[in-house]
């Protein structure tokens, strides 16, 4: 027996990256350079790219060093990342990736370090949190692989595993679509008592990291895992999912015990008992082949009210921006405003497809169809299921968790993405990007306050970008709130991103406003404008429309609605941007112009920033060549407020 016996066991973890490695397979068969002069060459290549081509932000040092600010009770911004593979991943190993759990904390606290290839990777500054989220169903791989008394066809399988190519990968990753999926018993001995052991061991092992690395007030990690069932062709409806302390079950519930994410629901909640919490955050829906927010199980099993109870009481936040793309909304959907192409990879699903079509956008893939379903589901079950906030990570695959900066973009997994030419020369049809990052209002960096603020969504989501975004909305909020900043007033007048106003606060002929407050993340760009996205029921049918509400060098347009062109320009020849265009901070009370009382509606915030190089040109600078005409040479970056929900007035 050899590699192919054992595909029950990474089968599911494989598929995570096959759209990565379908990409970048051009006759190759290994990833890893093969032979002294080829190592040589990949040295070489590496060596010869030139990182002081461009213009780059000065590293802000370690944890160690930072400054830990007062606990504060109007809260303050914690930056983060909740979706991280280390070396445990099968598929972040089978690529390459060699760095441990240790050195992704310590990645994640300043320091710089070496993947596979050579390259190095390092955060401007650190992250306040983060959570190591490795495949549940790759655990226990490691731990046997190390185990020499396991018998000869272990040894072979491991063997196999050690030394990673594109060939066994496709091979591996073509029957990942088996449902169920069966844990294949090879690899263990044929010994189920043995997997079980070294799976829990696994888990113990990433429960110890995060708590050798947990500094209260200067850096929090979570215990944390993902669960990943496979769709064909590459998609995902996986699940990263993240405990309030290290009281957690003692095992990790992956495709082969759960079939699907209900019955991890209803796992968690059998096991998480007495201090253990939990909550659930399903990654980049846009993937999901319409999924994400439909009606039906991976298996087409109708939910039922009671799923849909389960569900708004495990998952209070969605992952919508990472190195997959952006899950906001599509231009084919909706209101389709222009800035839903943002980082989009993938194309509409033509009108009137099933729910077994792959590789397009179904009206279920996105955050903002999915918002607008809540609605509707809540006139129904009396609860809506699907009320929840905004987040991004990265969906590393090099141990580095945040690094999601466009010039320090190394490629989501080691050899598949590394060094820049090859980069750029698979990125033309994969697209990607070096994906986001979870902002959290907290009153201090802890576990239990950083946990209980994505509990009550007081979250945002940003492309990468540390902009600085508050959100409130109320009936209440002082007419000078934009003047003053007095946060106090804020809170006392409304509720912040994430929360909701119930019927009964609100009067009489009012309408709601809002109160954004936007600062530019320091080492990037200024901000271009600030908007508000509005979602509403009107006699059973679902509306939107997008509100320009404060401009980063003008007024909003009377009679357009909408910000001017600020100028703002980048400089391609070494990516240095434009520093007087656009505006170091906005601020503003907006009220709705069309609020109808008798509506459900929701409003979430987006802020725009002005533009910078996107990784791709980065990239090209490296290499001293023109960036590719198939890739946008800019970005601007976002960030996305969770939304506020408003119920209709009671008649």
């Amino acid at each position: 027996m050899r590699w192919y016996s054992w595909l029950g066991v990474v089968a599911v973890s494989l598929v995570v990256l096959g759209w990565v490695a379908w990409n970048y397979y051009s006759g190759r068969t290994a990833l890893r350079p093969q032979g002294p002069e080829a190592q040589a060459a990949l040295v070489a290549s590496v060596a010869a790219q030139n990182e002081a081509a461009f213009h780059q932000p000065v590293p802000q040092g370690v944890t160690a060093d930072k400054p830990r600010p007062a606990a504060d009770p109007l809260k303050n911004v914690y930056f983060g990342d909740l979706h991280v593979h280390t070396n445990l991943s099968v598929d972040s190993y089978l690529f390459g990736n060699r760095l441990d759990v240790d050195m992704a904390y310590r990645i994640a606290k300043g320091e710089s370090a070496e993947i596979a290839t050579g390259e190095r990777v390092a955060l401007t500054r650190p992250l306040d949190f983060a959570a190591l989220t490795d495949h549940a169903e790759g655990f226990g791989v490691r731990l046997a692989c190390a185990d020499k008394t396991l018998g000869e066809t272990s040894a072979q399988l491991c063997s196999d595993y050690d030394t990673p190519s594109i060939k066994t990968f496709l091979s591996l990753r073509a029957s990942a679509g088996a449902r169920p999926a069966v844990l294949n018993l090879s690899l263990f001995g044929d010994d189920p008592a043995v997997a079980e052991k070294y799976q829990n061991a696994t888990w113990q092992q990433i429960k110890e990291a995060a708590e050798r690395h947990y500094q209260p007030g200067k850096f929090t990690t979570f215990a944390g895992y993902e669960y990943s069932p496979t769709l064909a062709d590459r998609g995902k409806h996986h699940r990263n999912i993240i405990f309030k302390s290290m009281d957690t079950p003692n095992h990790a519930i992956s495709a082969y015990t759960a079939a699907s994410e209900i019955e991890v629901w209803k796992r968690l909640e059998a096991t998480c008992t007495d201090d253990c919490e939990f909550l659930t955050i399903p990654h980049n829906p846009n993937k999901t082949w319409g999924l994400a927010f439909a009606s039906q199980t991976i298996d087409g099993i109708p939910y039922t009210a009671a799923d849909w109870k389960l569900r708004e009481r495990s998952e209070p936040i969605v992952e919508m921006f990472q190195i997959k793309g952006n899950s906001e909304c599509s231009v084919a959907f909706g209101a389709g405003d222009e800035e839903c192409g943002f980082e989009q990879f993938l194309p509409p699903c033509a009108e009137g497809v099933t729910g077994e079509t792959t590789s397009c956008i179904h009206p279920t893939s996105m955050i903002r169809d999915g918002l607008k379903k809540g609605l509707a589901l809540e006139d129904e079950l009396g609860v809506n299921p699907l009320k929840f906030g905004l987040i991004g990570s990265t969906d590393a695959h090099n141990s580095n968790p945040g690094d999601a900066e466009e010039w320090d973009y190394r490629g989501s997994a080691a050899y598949t993405s590394s060094p820049a030419q090859r980069r750029l020369d698979s990125g033309r049809t994969s697209g990607g990007n070096p994906g986001g990052l979870a902002a959290v209002w907290a009153p201090e960096n802890t576990r239990e306050a950083l946990f209980d603020a994505m509990r009550r969504k007081e979250v945002y989501a940003t492309s990468g970008t540390r902009i600085k975004l508050r959100a409130f909305a109320g009936f209440a909020l002082p007419e000078d709130i934009a003047q003053t900043g007095d946060l106090a007033a804020a809170y006392a007048g409304g509720v912040p991103m994430g929360g909701s106003l119930p019927a009964d606060d609100v009067p009489v002929g009012g309408a709601v406003s809002l109160f954004v407050w936007a600062v530019q993340d320091p080492d990037s760009a200024p901000l271009a404008k600030v908007q508000v996205i509005k979602g509403w029921i009107d006699g059973g049918e679902s509306h939107e429309v997008v509100y320009d509400v404060a401009c980063g060098g003008s007024e909003v347009d009377a009679q357009t609605g909408r910000c001017a062109d600020n100028g703002a320009k980048v400089n391609r020849a070494d990516c240095s941007w434009s520093k007087s265009a656009g505006a170091s901070q906005l601020k503003t009370r907006w009220t709705d112009p069309d609020y109808d009382a008798s509506e459900d509606a929701f409003y979430y915030v987006r802020v725009v920033q002005n533009p910078t190089c996107r990784w791709s040109t980065y990239d090209s600078l490296r290499l001293g060549r023109e960036p590719p005409s198939e890739m946008p040479a800019t970005s601007t970056e976002m960030a996305w407020a969770s939304p506020i929900w408003v119920q209709a007035r009671a008649n």
